[in-house]
């Protein structure tokens, strides 16, 4: 399977350790993940103005980009765009369907984009989480080569995987998706209720008090429940969950430190790959030696 795939920024910079897993992953599952070229910036940061519509035209143009790329013979009759991070995945979904449901924004857009070909609305946004899901979790566990037994994960969604609810992979209410992925490579998730709690987003920048905060509870609650590790799609979660740790620990005293990861750094583990495929060095809360601790590394 050739499919499109849009990385964003953050994946070429801080989390490479997400691309690279995910990337090398999908291979030994018979997937070759295609980059959009020239792709831009999803546009993630939302418009606070009352008209918004130009807000959609980076998001737009990258939605063009997919089917660019099946007119030149890159893929074949494959007009879903893979996504890995929560935020551009949500930001592309919401501009595709405000052009399905607004076909004279799509021509506003499309005047804009007068140099382009323009958009004809044929792309769909998808989430490797749901690529997954399609494939089958049971076929994923037969590609298992290292079940990460043993090991107690909590599923993290955060926001952006599930609101709004006509743009979510899974119930907003009860998702469960990312539990039966946890299951598919031998580990166990743990049921929290901190699953799908805001994570602070951009108040990192402006008020990291907010953050810390959220990050103490969101990890205390995971840990009273049992869990030993966190994992996200989410490279702001991650920074918020992982790196401000540093913080929580400053201003709680009685805090434990929790190690938060990617999927697809479990995914890749579970598979068999190692190394700097891993990219494990990348994580601040070094997850190594509970890895090693359950015997998996």
């Amino acid at each position: 399977m050739k499919i499109p795939y849009y990385p964003g920024c953050t994946l070429k910079t801080t989390a490479r350790n997400m691309e690279i897993s995910a990337i090398e992953s999908a291979k030994i599952l018979g997937i070759e993940m295609i980059e959009l070229p020239r792709w831009n910036c999803c546009g993630v940061v939302a418009s606070l103005t009352s008209d918004d519509l130009i807000s959609h035209l980076a998001p737009v143009r990258n939605l063009m980009r997919v089917e660019e790329m099946n007119e030149e013979g890159l893929v074949e009759n494959e007009y879903r765009m893979l996504t890995l991070c929560s935020m551009c995945f949500n930001t592309l979904r919401r501009s595709n369907l405000r052009m399905a449901e607004n076909p004279e924004d799509l021509i506003s857009i499309n005047d804009v984009m007068y140099l382009e070909k323009g958009y004809d609305g044929k792309t769909e946004v998808i989430h490797f989480f749901e690529l997954l899901d399609s494939i089958g979790f049971d076929k994923i566990e037969e590609k298992v080569k290292k079940p990460l037994t043993g090991l107690k994960i909590a599923p993290y969604y955060g926001c952006m995987l599930l609101r709004p609810k006509e743009v979510g992979i899974d119930s907003p209410e009860d998702p469960t998706i990312i539990q039966r992925f946890i299951s598919s490579i031998g580990a166990e998730p743990v049921p929290w209720e901190a699953k799908t709690i805001c994570c602070g987003s951009y108040h990192t920048v402006s008020n990291k008090d907010i953050v810390i905060k959220l990050a103490y509870e969101i990890i205390t609650n995971a840990r009273k429940h049992g869990a030993e590790a966190i994992i996200t799609s989410c490279p702001l979660c991650a920074f918020n969950l992982d790196d401000r740790q540093k913080e929580v620990r400053e201003k709680y005293l009685n805090f434990e430190p929790m190690p938060v990861l990617y999927f697809s750094q479990l995914l890749a583990l579970a598979l068999g790959l190692e190394g700097e495929t891993l990219g494990l060095e990348q994580n601040y809360i070094d997850p190594k030696p509970l890895l090693k601790e359950k015997g998996h590394l």
